[in-house]
């Protein structure tokens, strides 16, 4: 209606406009002409009649063409209606309250009802994903649904009816207003990019953690069996996901494989790190491996390369955590499976040779090294920050330790530094190793791995040459960039790595007496007295630290529990309680009067807890006024703690662990826990 209004309304222009122009040149003739003259009345008795013609023929053909234009709305509106209702994609009116008011063929029968009924429910009824909250919030809506295993994107679009009849009119009131629904079939491109993502190629790498230990402990003429049974392991298991596997040294294996194959690794849980531990003939150590696999963190692209330098960290990682685990990364998420054992200790110390040597190349260009170890330092992060002080020292190199607490873990090592003058100016504070900082000056970190944990996070930005020595399994999170890194899981302390450097420095460093006292303390308390995580190695170290002049007896006074430590590993003892038969869960109330957190009593109370018979794990957790939460974890076989406190963001070793969390409550955190283990159980992961 609208419209046929403003079509006459245009044709009267077209009319009017002529006859506008002709009373104009009408006036003009008679003043260039006369009235009087032949030639004026000519022209006028001429204009007049065209005048009244097209006047005529103006007043006869409006109500014609008004049929005419009333007779083509009619037909165009029948064909657009048409062609609406067989308009392939399907489309529906609904009211603001999403009942359908009026849908195409096409609408019918996606909803599978018939074409000739009308539609009384509400579109919610077909489609429960467009519920009334969300086609009724007053916008236009895209949102995309399944539907009868169908993908379909669906385009909301709210219509205000009398704007349709008066452009300038403002928005009536909801009565007014209805929503048109469109819904567009994607389920065939949806199939194709899933089916170009599942093409994606995915780089992996095998490595054999401990082929030199297990071959030399194995007789000569089983090599080749073993050898040829892991193989054959590795080639049947990478068939199944129909990946191309080379064997390109005696201990690793790189292989590619297509995405579409990702979630039956994931779903099996690398069951191949199982099967190659299993293989037996006649080694008395098992075969462990490691996995790390790599894609493209760009899903539109798909770069080869990016893909090999991912697995390439994937199994760094892996095997800096311990070995025996697959990692997958994925741009920068990584996820672990496996890491059930705690390795195998390597029995060479070639490793430790080179970057003793490494080391020391890299200090010969600079001029000051500061050292830092994890925060509310212990005895082994601060016996290894000793050792790495003399070391440097030793290369004639200025040294500082950076050290913000003294704890009471540390405090009795650290005041045997503190008598007399010689270690005048090696400790500072954070504040005060900052302004220490110039481009010749390296940081050394031990004892950790990652950079929040650190004395001093803003040193690792502040010098272009880091070096990390630590022996904790390595996270997610760690220090990125460092020009030398040393991690060795398999050691059992931070000690016990910087006491087999010694050996290889080409300067010969002698320790001090106490130096070597803090060094062996170092290993004595991570060890729990040479109890957990002791291998040759460890011997090995405490015996050169004893050489260099560490009293055993002065360190293991030193290290003598206090009344109230003792009544704290009692209270701790006391409040055990043992969850699914195997865990032992306690706490350790802080004493009102201490200005420190129990701690190392926590830490003891749950190295004590694994002498009960039958528990393989213990977790105990102390609250500090701080607001922190300090777990302690601890187990005794095959349950690794690393991979239990790595859910609540902690860390450490398969078999001596723990966390700091911020603003948790013990209640809460035992309630989470449990959580974790029964589900951690139930899946085999622990």
């Amino acid at each position: 209606m609208n419209n046929e209004k403003q079509l006459k309304r245009r044709i009267k222009y077209i009319i009017v406009i002529p006859i506008l122009l002709a009373l104009i040149l009408l006036g003009f003739e008679i003043y260039e002409n006369g009235v009087n003259s032949r030639v004026g009345m000519v022209s006028i008795v001429l204009l007049v009649i065209y005048i009244i013609v097209v006047l005529i023929l103006y007043l006869r053909m409006i109500p014609a063409i008004s049929s005419v234009l009333v007779d083509y709305s009619l037909e165009q509106g029948k064909i657009q209606k048409e062609l609406l209702q067989e308009l392939e994609i399907p489309y529906a009116i609904l009211d603001l309250s999403g009942r359908i008011m009026w849908a195409n063929n096409p609408f019918h029968d996606t909803v599978g009802v018939a074409r000739e009924k009308r539609i009384r429910k509400t579109i919610d009824s077909y489609f429960p994903q467009l519920t009334p909250e969300l086609i009724g919030d007053g916008n236009d809506v895209e949102t995309s649904i399944e539907y009868e295993d169908k993908h379909y994107k669906v385009a909301i679009r709210r219509v205000d009816l009398s704007k349709v009849f008066d452009e300038n009119k403002e928005e009536a009131k909801d009565d007014d207003i209805v929503l048109a629904v469109y819904l567009f079939d994607e389920t065939e491109l949806k199939h194709y990019k899933q089916e170009t993502i599942d093409q994606k190629l995915y780089a992996g790498l095998i490595y054999l953690d401990n082929y030199d230990e297990v071959m030399d402990s194995l007789e000569d003429v089983k090599h080749s069996i073993l050898t040829a049974l892991i193989e054959r392991k590795i080639n049947m298991y990478l068939n199944n996901i129909d990946a191309i596997v080379k064997h390109t040294e005696n201990d690793k294996y790189f292989f590619v494989f297509r995405q579409k194959f990702m979630q039956t690794l994931r779903d099996d849980k690398f069951s191949l790190l199982d099967e190659v531990k299993n293989i037996n003939v006649g080694n008395e150590i098992s075969m462990t491996l490691s996995i790390g696999i790599g894609s493209d963190s760009d899903s539109d692209a798909n770069s080869f390369l990016s893909a090999y330098d991912n697995a390439r960290t994937a199994i760094g990682m892996a095997m800096g955590r311990g070995g025996d685990q697959a990692a997958v990364k994925f741009g920068d998420q990584v996820t672990y499976y496996g890491g059930k054992s705690a390795g195998t200790e390597k029995t060479t110390r070639v490793k430790a040779r080179v970057k003793a040597q490494a080391f020391e190349e890299l200090l010969l260009s600079k001029d000051k090294v500061l050292i830092m170890a994890h925060k509310r330092p212990d005895a082994d992060a601060f016996g290894s920050a000793i050792g790495i002080y003399r070391m440097v020292k030793s290369l004639g190199k200025k040294a500082h330790i950076v050290i913000n607490e003294v704890t009471d873990a540390i405090k009795p090592l650290y005041s045997t530094f503190k008598v007399g003058n010689q270690y005048d100016g090696v400790f500072l504070t954070s504040n005060e190793a900052v302004t220490e900082v110039n481009q010749n000056t390296v940081v050394v970190v031990c004892d950790v791995n990652r950079p929040s944990m650190t004395e001093c996070e803003e040193l690792l930005s502040l010098v272009p040459t880091v070096v990390v020595f630590d022996h904790h399994r390595q996270t997610t999170e760690a220090i990125s960039g460092a020009t030398l890194s040393y991690i060795e899981p398999f050691a059992s302390s931070a000690c016990e790595m910087i006491a087999e450097m010694y050996q290889y420095i080409s300067k010969n460093p002698r320790l001090k007496s106490q130096e070597a006292d803090a060094m062996y303390a170092g290993i004595l308390i991570d060890t729990d007295n040479f109890l957990t995580k002791t291998g040759v190695r460890t011997f090995e170290a405490a015996s050169y630290l004893r050489k260099s002049g560490a009293d055993i007896t002065r360190v293991r006074k030193m290290f003598r529990s206090t009344m109230l430590e003792m009544k704290e590993r009692a209270q701790g003892i006391s409040n055990a309680s043992v969850y699914m038969d195997h865990f032992a869960l306690s706490y350790v109330k802080p004493d009102p009067d201490s200005a420190d957190a129990p701690t190392v009593a926590v830490a003891k109370t749950a190295n004590e807890l694994l002498n009960v018979e039958n528990i393989t794990a213990s977790f105990v957790v102390t609250e500090a006024d701080d607001g922190i939460l300090y777990v302690s974890a601890r187990s005794i076989g095959d349950v690794n703690v690393q991979v239990v406190m790595e859910k609540f963001n902690g860390g450490g070793h398969a078999n001596v662990a723990g966390a700091q969390l911020k603003g948790e409550t013990k209640d809460h955190f035992f309630e989470e826990l449990k959580k974790v283990l029964a589900e951690m159980s139930e899946s085999g992961e622990i």
